[in-house]
């Protein structure tokens, strides 16, 4: 019997919500929130009671040596000693000198790395360059052409350039094609049809294989760059951080104004001459 109780689908009973007159009021409070806050308010009455117990209880003439040596903030809060030995003035100031000349030696080696990425990238960027062209000035009449070292560069010999290689302005871009080739209407380099099949191959490869290296540098171009704005970010913290602590030592020995814990602004007084 109790089983086919069990099968018959039963009315869901939803929980009874706050009246529409009583809706200013928020939602309406079931018996696990009264619960709650019946026994939080229980658990601060006990506590009250015994503050007041003990307070009433107290003993004018309590003393204790703790009561000396303990501190409180403004705030009323215990302030308990860490357990670390207090520095004296010399020894802070000299620790800082420490760090002061850590800075120094940080913000010159950054500053050499950057000024050793920017002459790399200067030279890969713009030096390597040489320019082979119709001598007008023309953007879009340009032939690049990358060497891999700075030796190369200045031993480089425009005469040894194939004339045969000529460069050809299409629609903003740098096509260049030779006498063993020909653009098509788009602008792309096509095979010669008198080539055998194995001759296309070895085009298709060699194009294939430039694509590589010109997408390989690049790759290695943004990430010189992105090194490069690094070490100068890094560079301007270091600096930042350095003067902070030459205005924390300049405080710590008096010789510049500032604020006190009073909040109240100081400066120096001149000696009058």
């Amino acid at each position: 019997m109790s089983s086919m109780r069990n099968a018959v689908q039963r009315r869901n009973h939803k929980e009874r919500a706050q009246p529409v007159q009583r809706e200013k009021w928020g939602i309406l409070e079931k018996h696990k929130d009264y619960s709650l806050r019946a026994k939080d308010y229980n658990e601060k009455k006990k506590r009250l009671k015994i503050l007041r117990e003990k307070a009433a209880e107290r003993n004018p003439d309590e003393f204790s040596y703790d009561m000396l040596r303990s501190k409180t903030d403004r705030y009323g809060r215990k302030i308990q000693d860490r357990g670390n030995p207090p520095l004296s003035q010399d020894a802070v100031k000299l620790l800082k000198t420490q760090d002061g000349g850590y800075l120094k030696t940080m913000i010159q080696q950054t500053r050499r790395m950057r000024g050793k990425m920017e002459q790399q990238y200067r030279l890969l960027s713009g030096a390597n360059v040489q320019v082979v062209g119709g001598g007008n000035g023309a953007k879009n009449d340009q032939h690049v052409i990358f060497v891999d070292t700075p030796e190369a560069q200045k031993s480089f010999d425009l005469t040894q350039v194939n004339r045969n290689i000529l460069p050809i302005a299409k629609d903003g871009l740098q096509r260049f094609a030779s006498e063993d080739g020909h653009l098509d209407s788009q602008g792309k380099k096509q095979m010669d049809p008198g080539k055998t099949m194995r001759q296309k191959e070895q085009e298709l490869l060699a194009l294939k294989q430039d694509r590589a290296v010109r997408k390989l540098r690049k790759r290695k171009e943004d990430t010189r760059q992105s090194q490069l704005s690094a070490l100068k970010v890094r560079e301007r913290d270091l600096l930042a951080a350095e003067q902070q602590l030459e205005h924390q030592r300049a405080r710590m020995s008096s010789s510049i104004g500032g604020v006190n814990k009073a909040g109240v602004r100081w400066k120096v007084r001149e000696r009058k001459r």
